[in-house]
């Protein structure tokens, strides 16, 4: 029997019946208003969905279902509610939250939605991705091996990141986040920057790129906007927006930092949409969704077979209270932590990570056996300084009672002062491990000073104009 080929349909007729098919739009009326919440009827979407609603003044605003109650979708505002009033029409226009992301993007500021904030218009050689993606499954993440620059000595050193490896950084208010967060954009080797900047003042903004971020490090990154005056919906979506563009930057091969500033002003705002939701409030009133969205959130950084993305979360401690349950909680999900004290920078010692207090989990398998030698050997010194820095301030310790105490009272200003570093500094890796090991090298190794003066010094670059490290939140 020959065999007769399928008989495939006419490109053209297809079209022909795309265009007379009749389509229709999902629509429904707004039932009920109350805080920041708007529950509708005549409609239903799933959760995620985004609709827009148009108040009889003409007025078009988006919102997104973040629950039902019975039948009835209750959205959440991603702009200002004006106007509206029970009867207004909502119609759906999405199941999820797109944007548009390219390498052209890098030097612009955008909000939520990725819309430009800077007054310019947005490039047109840009794709669309989806705001919320799952995360990697944990076969395609290869092992982190690869130590990542931050140009900070601290870090470098004595608690090493790895590119795809997620550290949170701990604070309590005003203490040197921001700060922290513009040398590491600064004195980063990433190929890429996204900055997340969730609930912050609206004067920081201009701030933060102007002061902390300067020219160099804003020509490369990307920074998603979502101010405190903002509806919760929007806030937590910066969150998403930021994490989607670093991901389409690291599926094109690239190794991104991803630094957003903060998570617990996310996990803030979906306690909002939460309790307005109907959730039951938990522990500190945070609703389940909270703990249910956080892993999700950090999960979604890491490295894969592409690229890479290396994140640091800004965990704001009410109170300075490193228990409470936003940071407890993602002390448990990230791979390491940074600890600012209000105590170091009282002192004026910039910037204030308390070495202690700190931790990086992946270091001991990304820098060389003499190198993590030398970082717990000084770590020893500080730790040994600690338990009898109260003999000591007192006058109640005699030099020659224990040499280890001794050899840490030697130590102590000249590892403060190699932990200290001005925030228009950044330094390479090799010069840090340089200088720390002739600190803590005894003199029979390393006969010369403690300082090379041989060695190049640190590479000044964008010089923060005034006193340089001044912290701010």
């Amino acid at each position: 029997m020959d065999f007769e080929p399928p008989i495939l349909p006419d490109p053209s007729g297809n079209r022909r019946l795309i265009q007379q098919a009749v389509t229709y739009e999902v629509r429904g009326r707004v039932s009920a208003v109350a805080g920041e919440s708007v529950e509708i009827e005549g409609m239903t979407a799933p959760i995620g969905s985004i609709c827009e609603l148009k108040s009889q003044d003409g007025v078009i605003s988006r919102s997104r279902v973040i629950g039902f109650r019975g039948v009835r979708p209750i959205l959440a505002p991603l702009e200002r509610l004006n106007a509206l009033a029970a009867g207004d029409t909502v119609r759906l226009v999405d199941t999820t939250l797109k944007l548009r992301v390219g390498p052209s993007l890098c030097g612009r500021v955008i909000d939520a939605f990725g819309r430009p904030v800077d007054g310019k218009p947005l490039p047109k050689d840009l794709m669309m991705v989806d705001a919320e993606k799952e995360p990697p499954e944990s076969l395609e993440r290869p092992s982190i091996d690869k130590p990542l620059q931050t140009g900070i000595r601290a870090i470098d050193t004595m608690l090493t990141c790895g590119q795809g490896q997620r550290l949170g950084i701990f604070a309590g208010s005003g203490v040197g986040k921001s700060t922290l967060l513009g040398m590491l954009a600064r004195g980063s080797n990433a190929d890429r920057i996204v900055i997340g900047m969730v609930g912050e003042r609206g004067r920081e903004v201009q701030e933060f790129l102007d002061r902390a971020l300067g020219e160099a490090g804003f020509a490369r990154s990307v920074v998603v906007v979502a101010t405190s005056d903002r509806p919760a919906a929007q806030r937590v979506s910066a969150a998403w927006t930021a994490t989607a563009i670093a991901e389409a930057y690291r599926d094109q091969g690239e190794n991104v930092l991803l630094l957003l500033d903060s998570v617990t002003r996310f996990a803030m705002a979906q306690r909002e949409l939460g309790l307005a939701a109907g959730e039951p409030p938990t522990t500190r009133g945070y609703p389940p969704s909270v703990f249910n969205l956080l892993p999700r959130l950090v999960e979604r950084a890491g490295r894969t077979k592409r690229g890479s993305i290396t994140a640091f979360y800004t965990v704001l401690v009410e109170g300075d209270d490193h228990n409470e349950p936003i940071a407890d909680t993602l002390r448990g999900l990230l791979d390491g932590h940074l600890v600012l004290s209000r105590d170091l920078a009282a002192k004026a010692h910039w910037p204030p990570i308390d070495i202690l207090q700190s931790l990086s989990r992946l270091q001991p398998h990304l820098v060389s056996r003499e190198s993590l030698q030398v970082a717990t050997i000084a770590r020893q010194h500080l730790s040994e300084y600690h338990r009898h820095a109260d003999l000591i301030s007192i006058g109640a310790y005699r030099q020659g009672s224990d040499p280890r105490v001794d050899a840490a009272i030697a130590m102590r200003e000249p590892l403060n002062m190699f932990l200290r570093q001005e925030a228009s500094q950044i330094t390479t890796v090799e010069h840090s491990n340089r200088m720390l090991a002739q600190l803590v090298s005894p003199p029979a190794v390393n006969p010369q000073a403690n300082v090379d003066n041989s060695a190049p010094p640190p590479v000044a670059v964008n010089k923060v104009e005034g006193s340089p490290g001044i912290a701010t939140n």
